[in-house]
């Protein structure tokens, strides 16, 4: 991965367990890939909420005695990437209001289209917004006075809110999950004894031993209370399904499985459409871990060429660290990953990786292989090339920062000095999941954006509209984000 496209959110809920903060802990643990900037558990006794959120990983979070005080039998927590709102603590999940309908406590994954639209007619009204993520929005509209009941508000928010979005809502005494109509984000569901959990994916009910029932099914309210499990659907007219196909190409863990797919297995079946699409003469196949990796074996079946680790990934590199720019000539490039320079020393080598964003990081790779002594270095990508940007969720730039949308294919090979770069195809990606094209958004490769969406959505555009000015280190983490390459 290039410039590695930051992950949304993960979300995990769970009802009915004595320990429902310790295995709400260990179930955003399981979903810390999703997001690392903050995390947040909420418990509730049944009367009383009980909350604790800071910035960090999940087990930065939560040092100590803290789950200790964190009484109750349901619980929900968030794990968060910012995808509209800053990284502030004030931003952080899950997110907590107290109304006439009593505490509501909120986790959300993915990103509202229509969110500045909605914020506008809520302040109109009279609400009062105390942070600048569009997820709070959901929480205004579920405590307006409604005629017919918590459900049907819960059913009426829903069908005003556009985009995408994957929900774990806590009161008092229930658990609450809801997945948008298309389907964008996944979201499961589990048993752990007579607790019923809800999750992102599934590694996470791995964790903690629960056993998987179903996926949460797109359009469809999960209402979770002492008389069980019912479900209503918000949507009975079908939409278009529309579910992340870049789930199946990076973000998911390999250990997931999502709508009857399991995510190791479908990446190792575009590595195998790799080779059936780009057959090329070499000695070895080697993956930037982690996220080549099965894409890479892939590769090596199909191929018979033999797979190589040859780049060593350092699993503990901190989120923060010493960058002596002059010290070491590229440092940030080497800290993460180190060449095995005997593996390649004159062997034709095949690279693969998951896609190429910016190609900042591929061109390093690129650069190490042919230093090490490398004879020649192909470099093939096991999706197609990101054309368009995403504003359901995924930190994908503006279309002039995306590479393949500015520049022709030799152009970009030219930059990577590579000998050869291919990309997988639609079709191909496609096939490898197993499932109808027409299951899927890929927007980010076609253009084709299942959802409509206000101009100029993104990370900071509510917090702008409304006066925001990001803070130092937001400019310039922006601003690395956006150099040109070319």
């Amino acid at each position: 991965m290039q410039c590695y496209p930051k992950h949304y959110c993960g979300v995990f809920g769970i009802y009915g367990h004595p320990n429902a903060a310790e295995l709400t802990y260990y179930g955003l643990y399981a979903l810390q890939h999703r997001g690392q900037e903050s995390a947040g558990i909420v418990t509730s006794d049944g009367k009383l909420f009980h909350a604790h959120k800071g910035m960090g990983l999940v087990s930065q979070v939560f040092k100590g005695d803290i789950l200790h005080d964190m009484v109750g039998q349901i619980a929900v927590g968030h794990t968060r990437y910012s995808t509209t709102g800053s990284s502030q603590l004030k931003n952080a999940q899950p997110l907590i209001v107290d109304c006439a309908r009593g505490q509501i406590a909120i986790a959300h994954n993915g990103n509202l289209t229509n969110a500045s639209k909605l914020r506008d007619d809520l302040e109109a009204r009279g609400s009062i917004f105390q942070t600048t993520v569009d997820s709070e929005i959901i929480l205004h509209l579920m405590a307006q006075p409604g005629k017919n009941g918590h459900r049907n508000t819960l059913v009426d928010t829903i069908r005003k809110i556009e985009g995408a979005y994957s929900l774990v809502i806590m009161t008092e005494k229930e658990l609450i999950g809801v997945r948008d109509p298309h389907g964008f984000r996944p979201l499961c569901i589990g048993r752990i004894g007579d607790a019923w959990v809800l999750a992102s994916e599934t590694c996470a009910l791995d964790l903690i031993h629960a056993k998987f029932v179903r996926d949460v099914q797109p359009g469809e309210i999960v209402v979770i209370n002492e008389q069980g499990l019912s479900s209503v659907q918000a949507f009975p007219e079908q939409e278009r399904r529309a579910f992340c196909i870049f789930e199946y190409v990076y973000f998911a863990r390999p250990d997931s499985t999502i709508a009857n797919r399991n995510v190791y297995k479908v990446r190792v079946e575009m590595g195998k459409e790799l080779a059936r699409e780009f057959p090329i003469e070499a000695d070895i196949v080697v993956p930037v871990p982690d996220s080549g990796n099965c894409a890479a074996l892939g590769y090596s079946t199909e191929s018979g060429i033999p797979y190589e680790m040859a780049f060593v990934r350092n699993h503990y590199v901190g989120r923060s660290f010493l960058q002596p720019s002059q010290l070491i000539r590229d440092f940030d490039v080497r800290v993460k990953l180190n060449l095995i320079e005997g593996l390649v020393k004159d062997k034709r080598v095949i690279v693969v990786d998951d896609s190429i964003v910016r190609g900042t990081t591929c061109k390093a790779r690129v650069n190490n292989l042919k230093e090490a002594g490398a004879k020649e270095v192909h470099v093939l990508v096991s999706c197609p090339p990101h054309m368009h940007p995403c504003v359901y969720g995924i930190d994908f730039p503006d279309r002039s920062k995306l590479m393949a949308a500015n520049h022709s294919l030799e152009e970009i090979r030219k930059y990577l000095r590579a000998d050869s770069l291919h990309y997988l195809s639609q079709e191909g990606m496609v096939r490898a999941t197993g499932l109808p094209a027409t299951s899927f958004c890929m927007a980010c490769y076609d253009g084709n954006y299942p959802v409509l969406f206000e101009p100029g959505v993104n990370k900071h555009s509510i917090e702008r509209r409304n006066g925001h000015v990001p803070s130092l280190a937001e400019s310039l983490a922006e601003e690395r984000a956006q150099i040109k390459l070319l």
